[in-house]
């Protein structure tokens, strides 16, 4: 197998271990970031109905999840990681700390991005007798799609490059390829191609996202 061989067929490798890690991590940030998020919002001073006994820890989880350097969260969450995937190291693994840095990160974009919906709407709902769960399920959430939307494009661009990270601790995907090969190897091709897919990558789920958010925009 020649050179280009090699290299093609690792990009390829590479590639779909990323998309892996990324696509996991994501549904997972979707699921867990909505959900903290949404619960930040209601339990907000502004919120339908505000607990500040829950609301400030949870904020002070979040504020301390979204500071915190990814490197440093990896290793943290080593002992997580085990926990679950049984390893530390490889796709699998990479996908836990991923998870645990992007939830608070998706979190706050939801609850500015809910905490954004017109303040008449919610009156309306609230005068015609909508409880907490049904004014946030059919108003505010539908109303906020699209900031949603951004949100965790935003998100999972991050996600992409906190993937890149976690390849030089062993994590798999491009940023493994990249810095084995193309760093410790000193071979250019491979610390090239490897950045332009992340790239590549990021603009389509960009670009993607953005058309999204701009279909469901009513306003």
């Amino acid at each position: 197998m020649n050179s280009g061989d090699r290299l093609v067929e690792l990009l390829t490798e590479a590639f779909w271990e990323t998309l892996h890690i990324v696509s996991v991590a994501g549904l997972w940030t979707l699921a867990g970031g909505l959900l903290l998020g949404t619960v930040l919002y209601i339990t907000s001073k502004t919120g339908p109905r505000p607990i500040a006994v829950l609301n400030a820890p949870l904020g002070l989880v979040v504020n301390i999840g979204r500071s915190a350097p990814f490197v440093l969260l990896m290793v943290a969450v080593v002992p997580l990681t085990r926990l679950i995937t049984g390893t530390s190291i490889g796709t699998e693994a990479a996908i836990v700390p991923l998870t645990v840095a992007s939830i608070p990160f998706f979190a706050r974009l939801v609850e500015g991005a809910l905490l954004e919906v017109q303040p008449g709407l919610i009156e309306a709902a609230r005068a015609m007798g909508a409880s907490t769960p049904a004014l946030v399920w059919r108003v505010v959430l539908p109303e906020a799609t699209p900031g949603l939307i951004r949100g965790f494009t935003v998100t999972l661009v991050a996600v992409v490059s906190y993937s890149a990270m976690a390849g030089i601790v062993g994590g798999g995907g491009l940023g493994d390829l990249a810095y084995r090969y193309g760093y410790q190897r000193f071979e250019t091709e491979y610390m090239i191609w490897p950045l332009v897919i992340l790239v590549v990558l990021v603009q389509l789920f960009q670009i993607l996202g953005d058309r999204c958010a701009r279909t469901l925009d009513r306003r």
